[in-house]
């Protein structure tokens, strides 16, 4: 995936900058391709090949084999190892010094990264696309990203966003974004059900019916309450005279079903992301559903970086479809 280029990476256009002659190697600095020196300037400002290469949004292998091309062509090694630290040799730092001294002489525009703006609902940022976006910004430092956990209908109505994955009861995705957008796509159907941590249910004592729950603790994520096909399982916890948790924030319920042999509930995937919790089929006879949709801001649908991580959410449902079976 490519977000817009930073400056300094605006095709292969030669510098053509005066010659040095304090050192004759040095005098070709001025004929090095532009890309080539933004390469090695980040390199020496970061220590460390992999981190340049993130902030360049380029392959670590791609910014190695282009320096390793430069130290030929200038016929001097400019990076050595101390252990595991990277750091410049003593040409190293000549060239460094002669490439910012000439930089200076030609500023180039800083080359703005446009805002992207992700409203998600806080559950699927959390079990679902939470990884792929860290995988995202560990290989783009450049990126200009604001991700909005939506943890409630209000918040989804409020919200302006480029991007907005949503979830909604039925076959349509009201109540959605209030804002133009494209037409909304159904990504996943996801089915709910109570869960407990493995390590506080022996399979021969785990609750069959609504009344077994009788002696479990139950905890209940606050926005669950405003869920219409959740009734079978709110009612359950209203009707709780003790014995009952709620939580505001999601992970810190996810938190005490792990550790507190607490019973939640939580969408069917789960033990699918986190092996230690299993589901409790059969409690409840009518079928608690949520659909994720997904739609984006009809101003920006047709910027690049937008279709890029539009592309990488439909890509995280399509890789983990197994998830959704009922």
């Amino acid at each position: 995936m490519s977000f817009t280029e930073p400056a300094g990476r605006q095709g292969n256009h030669d510098y053509h900058w005066p010659h040095d002659h304090s050192e004759p190697w040095l005098a070709h600095a001025a004929t090095i391709d532009s890309e080539v020196a933004q390469y090695f300037l980040v390199s020496a400002r970061c220590g460390c090949f992999m981190q340049a290469a993130r902030s360049l949004n380029v392959r670590a292998t791609l910014l190695r084999k282009q320096l390793a091309q430069l130290e030929q062509e200038l016929q001097h090694t400019l990076f050595s190892f101390q252990g595991s630290a990277l750091s410049l040799t003593r040409e190293g730092q000549q060239l460094q010094a002669k490439l910012i001294a000439l930089a200076n002489e030609r500023k180039l525009p800083v080359i703005e990264q446009p805002l992207i703006r992700l409203a998600v609902a806080e559950s699927i940022l959390h079990d679902i696309l939470g990884r792929d976006l860290i995988a995202l910004l560990r290989r783009n430092a450049s990126v200009r990203l604001e991700i909005i956990a939506l943890d409630s209908e209000l918040s989804l109505r409020a919200v302006s966003a480029d991007i907005v994955l949503w979830l909604a009861h039925g076959e349509t995705p009201h109540p959605g974004p209030t804002f133009a957008t494209s037409e909304p796509q159904a990504l996943a159907r996801l089915d709910y059900l109570p869960h407990i941590a493995k390590r506080y249910s022996r399979v021969t004592a785990r609750p069959d019916t609504p009344d077994d729950l009788a002696d479990f603790m139950l905890v209940q994520w606050q926005h669950d309450r405003q869920i219409d096909s959740f009734r079978p399982w709110n009612e359950l916890v209203e009707q709780r005279l003790a014995g009952v948790v709620q939580m505001q924030s999601y992970e810190l319920m996810l938190e005490m079903i792990r550790c507190s042999a607490c019973i939640g509930l939580l969408p069917a995937y789960m033990s699918r992301f986190d092996r230690g919790l299993i589901a409790l089929p059969g409690l409840f006879a009518e079928p608690m559903q949520l659909q994720a949709w997904l739609a984006v801001n009809a101003d920006s649908q047709n910027v690049a970086e937008v279709q890029t991580l539009t592309d990488l959410i439909h890509h995280t449902f399509n890789e983990r479809h197994e998830w959704f079976q009922p």
